[in-house]
């Protein structure tokens, strides 16, 4: 097994307009794993973004990249409401874990410090590890949110040495635009990524402008980069959803 697709319906982190329609070529390409941003769409638009996942029987993810503590814990009220299966960022996660008790929605906080929108990862290797260790440690989080390709320093490393540091599976979000960078993701043995600008700007397949000619590229690098695993004796390493 490989570390799981995501499909963000979002550009530079925010919900794009066009959504829906992006979502239904997405399913009709056989994509059940979808998300979208807090920001972008109004909370009736995205009700009917999730009874359209629902109804492809697909899993649902929100993820929070909002700074501000109101919009962050509002935001985690909505992925309540809206009956999601994933939340995904935000940066307090002593603020949303008792929102999400007893409900069915899993919690994939941000680690390190997290700072503008698009958002930044910041701080070095070793403290982006001590925070993803604390932020593992708590209960109520299922995975940890790593914005690897947002870090000025070497993504592929701090990819590699967090995931071997923590004990809970880890998504890989954030400029993921090439198949050199879904290959690193799945070799560094993280659980999940997610893409949303990249396929929708066409930066998968240029020159082609189907998305499910995106979306099959991004398949094409992810299988390439499991066989290599395999052949070099690493696949015991690679994250299963």
């Amino acid at each position: 097994m490989t570390c799981q697709f995501i499909l963000m319906l979002t550009r530079h982190d925010r919900t794009v307009p066009e959504a829906r329609a992006v979502l239904e070529q997405a399913l009709a390409a056989g994509l059940r794993h979808i998300g979208f941003k807090n920001i972008g769409l109004a909370p009736t638009e995205l009700t009917n973004l999730v009874e359209a996942i629902r109804s492809a029987r697909g899993t649902v993810y929100l993820e929070v990249v909002s700074l501000d503590e109101p919009t962050e814990v509002a935001s985690a009220e909505l992925a309540v409401r809206l009956g999601v299966d994933h939340l995904l960022g935000g940066t307090r996660p002593e603020r949303v874990i008792p929102i999400l008790s007893r409900t069915a929605v899993s919690y994939w906080p941000f680690v390190g410090e997290v700072v503008g929108h698009p958002s930044r990862l910041k701080g070095s290797r070793e403290e982006i590890i001590t925070s993803a260790r604390r932020i593992a440690d708590l209960s109520g989080v299922h995975g940890l949110d790593l914005l690897a390709y947002r870090f000025a320093g070497d993504a592929q490393a701090l990819m590699g040495d967090l995931v071997r540091s923590v004990s809970k599976p880890v998504l890989v979000a954030g400029s993921i635009g090439s198949p050199e960078r879904v290959a690193s993701v799945i070799e560094s043995g993280a659980a999940a990524f997610t893409i949303g600008t990249a396929v929708l700007d066409r930066a998968f397949a240029p020159g082609r402008t189907g998305l499910a000619e995106q979306i099959e590229a991004v398949r094409h690098a992810m299988k390439s980069a499991v066989e290599r695993t395999s052949i070099n004796g690493q696949d015991e390493h690679l994250g299963c959803w």
